[in-house]
């Protein structure tokens, strides 16, 4: 069963070199301009999306849902944040969602309840990737391989540490499955 993804909608804005609404002439337009990407992620990953903006001084003063090609929006209601719900949300999904935000806090309470987290900015490149896989074709790779060098590097890790010096540590082989995911 594919993970539910929470998504923190104003902070992925930030990440895609957007501002906030109230900042921008056409909040709105920015806004479903990332739904509709958001759309066709979920379409082509088959996660469920879920992405939380803030409305909390709203006049209406009722949290919001919407659906949208296949996305769930959530306004919050009057006085609350999405940092707040995203992290009602965590804790109500654990192990089953996914969430979307570099807040700390938020961060820290999803992963505490299980959840995975992905930086706005590691799910920005996931979001480009599926609009435009051509443009990445030729885009030089960084290196994540510890065990290559440049010239003017000298030896790398410690002479008494055993074990496979061209093996990734284990978090970080585990993280990259994890992201493979989406």
């Amino acid at each position: 069963m594919p993970l539910s993804l929470f998504i923190d909608g104003y902070n992925l804005l930030g990440a895609l070199g957007k501002r906030t609404s109230k900042q921008l002439t056409g909040g709105a337009g920015a806004r479903e301009a990332l739904i509709s990407r958001l759309s066709l992620y979920s379409q082509s990953k088959g996660h469920p999306v879920t992405v939380v903006f803030d409305a909390w001084q709203e006049p209406t003063g009722l949290e919001h849902h919407e659906h949208r090609t296949g996305v769930k929006v959530v306004f919050t209601k009057r006085g609350e944040r999405a940092d707040q719900v995203l992290q009602r949300l965590a804790r109500e999904y654990g192990r089953g969602c996914a969430v979307v935000s570099s807040d700390l806090e938020i961060i820290q309470t999803a992963k505490s309840h299980g959840a995975f987290v992905m930086k706005s900015e590691e799910f920005q490149v996931k979001l480009e990737s599926l609009g435009d896989g051509k443009r990445h074709q030729n885009m030089p790779i960084p290196s994540t391989q510890p065990w290559i060098k440049t010239e003017d590097e000298g030896p790398q890790g410690r002479p008494d540490k055993k074990g496979n010096p061209r093996k990734l540590p284990k978090t970080v082989r585990v993280r990259k499955r994890q992201l493979r995911g989406f």
